[in-house]
């Protein structure tokens, strides 16, 4: 395998001759929000749809149980009043 000579990490093989420049600069420029997750834990998820299934359905969870709490906190400080 060549190396380039402009370039060492480059081999002569590689084409860009019909790339498009700047093609994701955008996307990249809003942020990108990547979380490494344990082996252990990705073995459950087969891909990144998975997981932000998963962590839906959690944050739903988490909010009727905010929501029953605001309530019982509410009926406990009427029912001392």
């Amino acid at each position: 395998m060549k190396r380039m000579r402009k370039d060492s990490d480059m081999l002569e093989e590689y084409d860009f001759s019909k790339g498009i420049r700047g093609k994701y600069t955008k996307r990249y420029e809003e942020g990108t929000n990547i979380v490494v997750i344990d082996p252990d834990v990705a073995r459950f998820f087969p891909d990144h749809d998975s997981v932000n299934e998963a962590l839906r359905s959690l944050a739903e969870i988490i909010k009727r149980q905010k929501k029953r709490q605001k309530k019982l906190l509410k009926r406990t400080a009427e029912s001392l009043r």
